[in-house]
């Protein structure tokens, strides 16, 4: 054997090995922020749902929650939840994006859940986004995401501050009354087409004058009705106390 050759299988021994113990080290090592999302949901959210996610009478199971899970309804400071009666109500973050990171991680590790979405606005199809939202979205968010009432004590919330992401998590976790659409039902690109849309109501002008907060054409209607009737019984007020 030449010594270029022996030089070459020493190589690939040593390849191997490193390999070996590498792959070993990483069985080994428990996924980043693992330990330490476990210590804050021990802290902040076991609680309600229990040691290791089980769920109690206060709080569901997380079996299934999936990171997604958890990321909503953490960086919308839905959760942790004074009152566990209560709606869940958007709120400041009670967490930074780190902490919320290692949560999602640890509750992800419970079960076979959604994972947190990758979502690409750019690639959305805005009006296909406007099709499926006014099908599956609009019903209960209103024609243009500002929310409305569901029953039962129960409000959709209002999406104007919601971010791509977190409407796609929405999606596939369904919080609270809201149906889960998985993949199956509205796809990728649905979805990205949905996110883009609702991002496209944050930035389209108002044409037409003042916004009214994009109420839906109902209530706009409305308020212009009894805008304009008040001014008219005004004017003839007006008018009549002149003569």
């Amino acid at each position: 054997m030449t010594a270029v050759r022996r030089i070459r299988v020493l190589m690939f021994a040593v390849g191997i090995w490193a390999g070996a113990i590498s792959g070993t080290a990483a069985a080994a090592t428990p996924a980043a922020g693992l330990e330490e999302g476990r210590v804050l949901f021990e802290n902040a959210c076991a609680n309600c749902h229990g040691a290791g996610g089980t769920g109690t009478n206060l709080g569901p199971s997380l079996a299934n929650a999936g990171a997604a899970g958890a990321d909503f309804m953490l960086s919308t400071g839905r959760m942790p939840l004074d009152d566990p009666h209560r709606q869940p109500v958007r709120k400041p973050a009670a967490f930074d994006g780190e902490e919320i990171s290692q949560i999602a991680s640890y509750v992800a590790s419970l079960g076979d859940g959604p994972p947190i979405p990758e979502v690409d606005v750019e690639e959305g199809d805005l009006v296909l986004g406007q099709q499926l939202y006014a099908e599956n979205c609009g019903a209960c968010h209103s024609s243009a995401g500002a929310g409305g009432a569901v029953g039962a004590g129960l409000e959709a919330p209002a999406l104007r501050h919601a971010t791509p992401v977190e409407v796609v998590e929405a999606m596939r976790i369904g919080p609270g009354a809201m149906p889960v659409f998985q993949e199956q039902t509205l796809s990728k690109q649905d979805a990205d087409s949905i996110a883009s849309y609702l991002v496209y109501l944050r930035e389209v002008p108002d044409p037409g004058g003042l916004g009214l907060g994009r109420i839906g054409p109902i209530a706009e209607g409305a308020v212009v009705w009894l805008l304009g009737i008040g001014m008219v019984v005004l004017i003839c007020r007006f008018v009549g106390e002149k003569e």
